[in-house]
């Protein structure tokens, strides 16, 4: 093969990299996620996989506001990342006050959950910085929220809101009282310590800061951030249709 041929082939390949994951996060504006990466991952370390994919308007408007007061208080703000929670947590990497931990976004945590696997490498944020900004670009907030509350590990094995509610609760994720949206929430930063069903002090003082701030988090009659209930890019017309 010749070195322009070669060349050829390269930039098609790298092309292609940089174009399949938009293509899937397309896709994933209709089409729910079959599996993730961390769900084959946990399967094979022998948790289980328990999940039941349901639509937004099947989850309590308590949940909604719940994870994004403990998660991504600016979720309806910005456009996938939060530079000033970013700033902070690089800044008490520097001090040597802790590692990279912090500024991940409900949109970066969707990417992350949808795509990749788990890690906190340099590598893999480029990766999912890359993701999260073609997911703000096709996706609308109440996507994303949907994609995230479907997807996001609430216990071993366990995923997304209706699998959660049923395993901790006994009751469908439309059912969640205030107290148990927020102890759902609680729960998010350490899933496979933390318990929803048998919280221990800090879960329960967490639960309890989570539950004071539902009251902040508005919610439209179409869900989260009316006013930015459209992608930054163009819907994508005659193809699909947002849920």
């Amino acid at each position: 093969m010749s070195l322009r041929k070669a060349g050829l082939w390269a930039a098609r390949l790298a092309v292609l990299v940089l174009v399949a994951p938009a293509l899937v996060i397309a896709l994933y504006r209709v089409v729910p996620p079959p599996v993730t990466p961390l769900m084959l991952i946990r399967l094979v370390e022998g948790y289980g996989l328990h999940k039941d994919w349901t639509s937004l308007d099947g989850i309590a408007p308590d949940l909604q506001r719940a994870v994004i007061a403990s998660e991504d208080g600016k979720f309806c703000q910005h456009h996938g990342f939060d530079w000033d929670a970013l700033d902070n947590a690089v800044e008490r990497l520097q001090s040597g006050r802790g590692r990279l931990l912090g500024g991940s976004t409900i949109s970066m945590q969707t990417s992350k959950n949808l795509l990749l696997w788990p890690g906190r490498t340099f590598l893999r944020k480029g990766v999912e910085a890359y993701l999260t900004i073609w997911l703000e670009a096709l996706l609308p907030k109440k996507r994303i929220l949907e994609l995230y509350l479907n997807v996001i590990e609430f216990g071993p094995g366990i995923y997304g809101a209706e699998a959660a509610a049923q395993r901790f609760f006994g009751i469908p994720a439309a059912r969640l009282s205030r107290v148990q949206a927020a102890r759902l929430a609680a729960v998010l930063p350490s899933p496979l310590e933390w318990r929803a069903d048998a919280p221990g002090p800090y879960v329960r003082s967490r639960t309890g800061v989570i539950a004071a701030r539902l009251g902040t988090i508005a919610l439209g009659p179409d869900g989260p951030c009316p006013e930015q209930a459209a992608a930054l890019m163009p819907p994508l017309s005659g193809l699909w249709r947002g849920r």
